[in-house]
C-alpha cells in the first residue's frame, strides 16, 4: 500500500487561493502618471481687408437675410462674411474671431463672392450709415 497523501482542509486551500489573489493584483504594473493637459493651440491671425455690409438687397445674392450657411439674420447679430482663402484656411462657419477694433466676438456665418482674397465683411444689419462709417480698413482678426 502506498501511503495516503495529506489532506489539506478547505478553510486552509480558500485562504491560500485568497492570498495568491492579493499577491497577483498588487504584482500588476503600476498606472502611468496622468498626463498633463494639452495647452490650447495657439491662436491664429491674419492681417485682412475689412469692409461691412447690410441686408439690403444690392448687397447681397439672394435672400438678404439668409446667409451662405442657411443662418437667418437679424439686425444686431455679429455674423461675419469671409473670402474663400480664408474660409480654407479655418474660418469656416461657426468659427469665433475677434476684429482688431471692434468689441467682442463676430461669428463666420457668410462667404464672399469669389475674386476676394484676405477679406471679410461684418454685417451690420439695416445700419447703412454705420456701414458707410467703418469704409474699407486693414485690420488683424485672430481665431
Amino acid at each position: 500500500m502506498s501511503p495516503a497523501a495529506p489532506r489539506i482542509p478547505a478553510r486552509a486551500f480558500a485562504l491560500a487561493a485568497l492570498a495568491l489573489a492579493i499577491v497577483a493584483a498588487c504584482a500588476r504594473p503600476a498606472r502611468e502618471a496622468p498626463r498633463p493637459e494639452r495647452a490650447a493651440p495657439p491662436a491664429r491671425s491674419a492681417v485682412v481687408t475689412a469692409t461691412a455690409y447690410t441686408s439690403r438687397p444690392n448687397e447681397t445674392q439672394g435672400d438678404p437675410f439668409v446667409t451662405a450657411s442657411g443662418t437667418q439674420l437679424r439686425p444686431g447679430m455679429r455674423a461675419l462674411a469671409v473670402s474663400q482663402d480664408l474660409f480654407e484656411g479655418g474660418l469656416g462657419f461657426g468659427t469665433r474671431v475677434r476684429i482688431e477694433g471692434q468689441e467682442g466676438e463676430w461669428t463666420v456665418l457668410d462667404r464672399l463672392p469669389d475674386g476676394r482674397r484676405r477679406a471679410i465683411d461684418l454685417y451690420f444689419g439695416l445700419d447703412e450709415a454705420a456701414a458707410k462709417r467703418f469704409g474699407r480698413r486693414q485690420v488683424r482678426i485672430a481665431w
